[in-house]
């Protein structure tokens, strides 16, 4: 595997080099100091993963990947310092195209990554998608049985289309995640709802089928009275339990059962709808790490499910 190095760190440089060297396979194709170099090398010559520092000179981080995303698209991993102090850098190199992220790994005093796992099992995921065959170091796969992949779990109601039509509107089709949406709407109106959403943006808007599997670039809408869940085997299934909850389908159940048996902190919204339902589950998403977000009152045609999400500190951002 091909990796270029876009950073302005000598001893950043010195340490991702030593690592990714020490992996069979593994080989740095260039280094960049800067984003724009980054971009020129991307042109001259792709490679087959970018680690691209957030924080550059000239060009920053978000601002290389969109140039690289628009002339010569390259699978890019974002190094942040912090992931929960840049989260919207983060999700905007995201929106650009970056597949990924991951914190800047610690240097030792010697200058040596002191925990590599977390960066190369992002590294040999990004090799998985991409159709790489694994490093002999990474050949372990999640608990799915399969790759795994950022995953972004919505929730919505009443004003729920409107909402997710301009959500959807503004991410690129390859977007490098799968997004799952559970809007509450009546049986008959489903169908409907994902042929207009199909129109209103680049990714592949379809039902969640019983026994499906998340997928990239994919939107997938709950598709039935019955509740939609992931199960412990990696695939979307319909429950009818709990009977006698009065939304259907609940993203409650939804948010639930990602908590249990997704591998991934991700991201998970709750957006404009009558009640509290998502509110619980959003609030069990957040204890495990990952991160999410509420509509905020303004923008809301009923501030119910954003409003009971708040209140009980389950949101991360509004």
């Amino acid at each position: 595997m091909r990796i270029g190095l876009a950073n302005d760190e000598p001893r950043d440089i010195q340490a991702l080099r030593q690592l990714i060297d020490s992996v069979p396979g593994y080989r740095v194709e260039w280094v960049a100091r800067d984003g724009a170099e980054a971009v020129e090398k991307c042109r001259e010559n792709k490679p087959d993963l970018i680690l691209m520092k957030l924080n550059l000179p000239v060009l920053d981080g978000v601002q290389a990947t969109r140039v690289i995303a628009t002339h010569s698209p390259c699978p890019i991993l974002i190094l942040a310092p912090t992931l929960s102090g840049h989260s919207a850098q983060v999700f905007e190199a995201m929106g650009h195209g970056a597949l990924d992220a991951v914190a800047v790994p610690v240097l030792s005093a010697k200058g040596e990554i002191t925990d590599p796992e977390e960066l190369l099992r992002k590294i040999a995921i990004i090799q998985r998608l991409i159709g790489g065959k694994p490093a002999a170091h990474a050949s372990k796969r999640s608990r799915l049985g399969g790759p795994e992949l950022p995953l972004v779990a919505i929730g919505a109601s009443t004003g729920g289309p409107r909402a997710l039509a301009t959500i959807l509107s503004g991410l690129p089709g390859r977007l490098g995640a799968c997004v799952v949406i559970v809007q509450h709407v009546d049986l008959q109106f489903v169908s409907g709802l994902v042929s207009w959403l199909n129109d209103q943006t680049e990714l592949q808007v379809e039902l969640a089928q019983e026994g499906g599997r998340p997928s990239l670039n994919r939107v997938f809408v709950a598709g039935g009275e019955d509740h939609l869940v992931l199960g412990a085997d990696g695939a979307f299934h319909y429950q009818a339990e709990p009977r006698e909850y009065p939304y259907r389908p609940s993203v409650d159940s939804l948010f639930h059962s990602l908590r249990r048996n997704w591998p991934r902190k991700d991201l998970a919204i709750l957006l404009t709808g009558m009640g509290r339902d998502g509110a619980a589950g959003l609030l069990e998403l957040r204890r495990a790490g990952w991160h999410t977000i509420v509509q905020d009152e303004q923008s809301s045609t009923v501030f119910g499910m954003p409003k009971a999400a708040i209140e009980s500190g389950a949101a991360t951002e509004i």
